[in-house]
């Protein structure tokens, strides 16, 4: 899944090739419903589309407005109310209202290379600021700030509107300045330690659901693109080279998931007191007894060491690879989503 940017990458393939095509975002939700926070929609009219809003009758009828919207080359706020009634009939739990902005994909050289320039900030995980005016009368326009670079496209937008500033992680619309404000946060990552079977798996899950995913092992026979296609970056190297050259914030997932107790306590020992968000190491409770009192005694602070989790993963049972890596992401996505406390 190294295409992160799927749907901006979709938007600029769109905006080159023209022909009737729209984006639809979600900009506001209230309560209950079957679809992400930060979910966008591409669609073209020959039934192409990237991304979703949910699936289901709502998608159906977002994908229809929104190609009606090309149509007439003009942005356009609805909002879609599923009830318990209809959730009901359709098989959910669910209800609330979500708000929508559809907009149209215009053939521009100009707004192809906005798109792309997201695409590649998604990708290449550097956070962006896109901004859309939300009348078109003028003709369209467009702005997106990809780390300290500008790219406009289109007619200007109102005045401040390339500088807007957000703590806002989704998008929302700020009607005084009649704009979707997107912020587009660069990916969180997750470097796994070890690329055997159940790191490799980790990673296939890992990527899926979402995560900028580095693998890195000093074996070139397991830490290699055809054992961990899904991964966005394969680093072959001694895991000590590795450390020396990273650095980790609050948006890293650290995993040690290597082949023997020594590498992992290593890997624990410099990662522990580091600002990552998660470090975990696969094992026992009694392989966590014993590297962590050698480590401790070795000089690492205890605080340090509480929030290192072992074993790792809800508790489900897993049993296989596979099943310890869906267990593994679950929690790593309990804590992107929730926060530690959860």
């Amino acid at each position: 899944m190294k295409e992160r940017g799927a749907v901006w990458r979709a938007a600029q393939m769109l905006a080159t090739a023209g022909g009737d095509a729209a984006v639809a975002t979600v900009s506001r939700q209230r309560g209950s419903l079957p679809m992400a926070r930060d979910a966008k929609l591409v669609v073209a009219a020959d039934g192409r589309r990237w991304g979703t809003i949910g699936g289901g009758c709502t998608e159906a009828e977002v994908t229809e407005q929104a190609l009606d919207t090309a149509r007439q080359a003009q942005p356009v706020v609805v909002q879609h109310t599923l009830n318990a009634d209809v959730a009901g009939d359709v098989g959910l739990s669910c209800g609330g209202t979500v708000e929508l902005v559809l907009e149209p994909v215009v053939r521009s050289d100009d707004m192809a290379r906005l798109y792309g320039a997201i695409a590649d900030a998604v990708e290449q995980r550097i956070p962006a600021m896109v901004c859309t005016a939300l009348d078109w009368s003028t003709g369209p326009s467009k702005s997106a700030r990809v780390g300290d670079t500008l790219v406009q496209a289109g007619v200007p937008l109102p005045p401040g509107g390339d500088s807007v500033t957000t703590r806002e992680q989704t998008a929302y619309i700020d009607r005084a300045q009649g704009l979707l404000v997107e912020p587009v946060p660069r990916l969180p990552r997750v470097i796994i330690f070890g690329a055997g079977h159940v790191g490799a798996e980790i990673a296939k899950v890992a990527a899926g659901a979402g995560f900028y995913v580095v693998v890195t092992d000093d074996r070139a026979e397991f830490a290699n693109e055809q054992r961990v296609p899904a991964a966005d970056e394969v680093c072959v190297e001694d895991f000590r080279v590795f450390l020396d050259r990273s650095v980790l914030d609050e948006d890293d997932y650290v995993l040690a998931t290597t082949r023997g107790h020594s590498f992992d306590a290593y890997i624990i020992e410099r990662t522990a007191g580091t600002r990552a968000r998660y470090v975990g190491m696969l094992g026992s409770r009694r392989k966590k007894e014993v590297i962590f009192r050698a480590l401790e005694e070795a000089g690492v602070p205890r605080d340090a060491l509480e929030r290192v989790r072992v074993p790792i993963g809800e508790p489900i049972g897993a049993d296989t690879p596979a099943e310890i890596a869906v267990s593994v992401v679950a929690e790593l996505i309990r804590i992107r989503r929730l926060g530690d406390s959860a």
